[in-house]
């Protein structure tokens, strides 16, 4: 008893200095239903904008409605971290295929996966739904609806975007168009000596955006079985997802899903 006591002791400890020890995020996903487009902001200011789709259906959060949730969410799993890009995510568990862009009769879940989880009562079943920012096959579909629930993004591209944010990081979806943010700031350089010899009195001075300062972020790589797939391609699981970067179960517990991005019962038998 007293050492079954002391695992728990433990396991708890664990999650609490892993919750700990990862720093608040600074980075925003905006994602824009009427645009199409996903936009990585950071402190208010824009710094990444990519083409995506979202659901075909529209939008809600209704069970079984294939439909993309609107309002404010969070990122609470990451997989697929050191997967090669295009890597098939079957079950959130690579397969062991890579495809290319558009290949032929092919809509699985491919490259990353970010797992949302809705922060309002109008999208609280976002989780259960399996509702995900990934990696599509269909990169020719991108820039208008096309998915079943989740938000879709090219091979390429929902790599970088998963390299660029944390658990954690805020994910709003709004049906407006995307916000332009501020500029980026710039920075003024001093010419080289050389140059400033042969002007006047005062030297000049040049001006160039800084460069994004958002780091890269590892999170657990995916073994074969492990993790499970999406929208209309996976079954919903029963375990409920750690919001850890190091967490490798990442399936929510409680009842069984009845709709979203993962394939169930519910779901279309291709890809969301």
């Amino acid at each position: 008893m007293m050492q079954l006591l002391g695992r728990g002791v433990l396991a708890l400890a664990a999650v609490f200095l892993g919750a700990c020890s990862s720093s608040a995020p600074r980075s925003e996903i905006v994602v824009s239903v009427k645009d199409q487009k996903l936009g990585l902001y950071d402190q208010g200011v824009l710094r990444k904008e990519y083409d995506i789709s979202t659901s075909k259906f529209g939008i809600g959060d209704q069970p079984n409605s294939y439909r993309t949730p609107l309002g404010k969410h969070e990122v609470i799993a990451k997989i697929g971290h050191g997967l090669p890009t295009g890597a098939v995510l079957k079950s959130r568990s690579w397969n062991g295929e890579v495809l290319k862009p558009n290949a032929p009769g092919r809509d699985p879940i491919v490259s990353r996966i970010l797992w949302l989880r809705g922060m309002e009562n109008s999208n609280r079943n976002a989780m259960r739904r399996f509702i995900y920012i990934h990696g599509t096959t269909e990169e020719s579909r991108l820039g208008k609806p096309a998915s079943y629930g989740c938000i879709r993004m090219g091979m390429k591209d929902v790599v970088d975007l998963f390299n660029d944010v944390g658990i954690g990081a805020k994910v709003v979806i709004t049906r407006s168009g995307l916000p332009a943010g501020a500029k980026p700031p710039r920075v003024e350089e001093a010419e080289p000596e050389a140059m400033v010899a042969e002007k006047s009195d005062q030297p000049a001075s040049l001006e160039a955006p800084s460069p994004a300062t958002n780091p890269a972020t590892a999170e657990v790589a995916p073994k074969k079985g492990e993790l499970k797939t999406d929208s209309k391609t996976d079954n919903a699981s029963k375990e409920q997802p750690v919001a850890k970067g190091k967490s490798k179960k990442t399936s929510p517990k409680g009842d069984k899903p009845t709709t979203g991005n993962v394939v169930s019962r519910n779901h279309h038998p291709a890809a969301a």
